[in-house]
């Protein structure tokens, strides 16, 4: 018998092609924060107006400062980009420091500042000092995300190059390989720096004197940011796993607990006078407050916030938390009188074992 020979149009032979050859897969989405919505609860503590879209937020105990960045309202330009330095007590804006655009995390380098500022669109850090707001500036890699100080040094993660910057005496001396996407950063008091890869679904560890990775992990379903505790635990935002992740390198570098938080978990700040860990559940214009004073973290209560709270600060010295939401408003939570909340000397070291 003999066969008829057909053909197939041109657009159904591309798709057996396609189909036949593969196609590359797509990368993982970049988790985010939850889409809040109206606010019902009225915020818990005092609120007040900070045009600008406020994002990164970092509270400083040597001047009282809380250093908040301001994104211009037109993405295209960087004119009306601003970090506001405001009186951590009354709300008050103090001054407010011209960056070069699009302040999304802080962090402080120590004590009394400078405040690290990765501004994404000009592939830059910048260190602006407390409380005078003098601007110094070192170029780093591709978009830098977030910033963090260690054994002296400075550590920038830029996300679209996948590698962290090392800066010493204001300029680059190195460029780390890193999880895909680099986040969130922290360095710990021992020395030791923490990268989310937000891509990658990745957490890895560099010793921030020798340089070495001290190893690589996964770190959820889709983590977002990090923060430390003086003795070596990591705690990371598994944004879309609605979880915080507990991490510790002794013996080995392994994630030891999974804390279950609802409503997209986004803004992460650790206080270790009172061992209290802050989350902001921005599903749900809500903040999850964990007392750590404890071989477990467990749940203290959860506060109504502003609309958006996609960041979250403390000030240690007074206790005070902030939230900052990107409908123009920062949230200010007095801690309740007498609190302390001091674990035993060694809890700390026991949860990071």
């Amino acid at each position: 018998m003999v066969r008829r020979r057909t053909s197939l149009p041109l657009a159904g032979l591309a798709l057996l092609l396609a189909a036949g050859c593969g196609s590359s897969p797509q990368p993982p989405a970049v988790p985010e924060p939850g889409a809040s919505p109206t606010t019902k609860a009225e915020p818990e503590g005092r609120v007040v107006r900070l045009p600008g879209a406020p994002e990164g937020i970092v509270a400083d105990p040597e001047t009282g400062l809380v250093a908040v960045g301001l994104r211009g309202r037109v993405r295209e330009s960087s004119r009306d980009d601003r970090l506001a330095l405001v009186d951590g007590r009354t709300g008050r804006v103090e001054q407010r420091v011209k960056v070069s655009n699009a302040p999304r995390h802080l962090q402080l380098a120590g004590p009394g500042g400078p405040v690290l500022v990765p501004t994404e669109d000009s592939n830059t850090l910048q260190e602006v000092s407390l409380p005078n707001g003098r601007v110094s500036t070192t170029p780093v890699g591709r978009e830098p995300h977030d910033a963090t100080a260690a054994a002296g040094r400075l550590f920038v993660g830029n996300e679209f190059d996948d590698s962290v910057s090392v800066l010493e005496g204001g300029r680059e001396v190195r460029r780390l390989p890193a999880p895909v996407q680099p986040g969130g950063l922290a360095g710990t008091a021992r020395g030791e720096v923490g990268v989310v890869g937000v891509r990658g679904r990745m957490f890895e560890v560099f010793d921030g004197r020798t340089l070495r990775s001290l190893g690589r992990i996964g770190a959820g379903v889709g983590p977002t940011h990090v923060v430390a505790e003086p003795e070596g635990c990591f705690y990371i935002a598994d944004t879309q796993g609605d979880a915080v992740l507990l991490v510790h390198l002794k013996p080995k570098l392994e994630q030891i607990r999974r804390i279950n938080v609802a409503g997209t978990p986004y803004g992460i700040a650790v206080d270790p006078v009172r061992d209290r860990l802050w989350v902001t559940q921005t599903g749900l214009n809500t903040v999850a407050e964990y007392a750590l004073n404890g071989v477990r973290p467990r749940l203290v209560a959860t506060h109504p916030t502003v609309r958006q709270p996609n960041t979250v600060a403390v000030e240690p010295r007074s206790g005070r938390v902030y939230v900052a939401g990107r409908d123009d408003e920062l949230q200010i939570i007095e801690p309740p009188p007498g609190q302390s909340g001091r674990a035993e000397p060694d809890d700390a070291a026991r949860r990071c074992r």
